[in-house]
C-alpha cells in the first residue's frame, strides 16, 4: 500500500477530518483503489497500489479533478510506502 500526502492550498477550510466526503468524491470519480483518506494540514490518501509511477499518475489525475472544486487552488504531493 502506498501513502500520498497531498499538500493543497485552500481558499477556505474544509471540515471533514475523517475524510469521508473526499473519499466518497474520489470513489465517485472512479478512483476505486483509494482505501482511506485523512484530512488535516494536508490530505492523506492511502492507495491499494504498489507501483509508485502508477500512483504518481493517479494522484496527479486526482488532484487535477479535485482542483475543479473552487476551494482548492494548487497542490504538490509526496508518495511513500505505508
Amino acid at each position: 500500500m502506498l501513502k500520498a500526502e497531498i499538500f493543497v492550498y485552500l481558499k477556505k477550510s474544509i471540515s471533514d477530518p475523517p475524510g469521508i466526503a473526499v473519499l466518497n468524491s474520489l470513489k465517485s470519480l472512479g478512483f476505486e483503489n483509494v482505501e482511506k483518506v485523512r484530512m488535516g494540514k494536508y490530505i492523506v490518501v492511502y492507495l491499494n497500489e504498489n507501483d509508485i509511477e502508477k500512483a504518481k499518475e493517479q494522484v496527479t489525475l486526482m488532484c487535477e479533478k479535485l482542483l475543479c472544486n473552487p476551494v482548492m487552488e494548487e497542490y504538490k504531493f509526496n508518495i511513500s510506502e505505508e
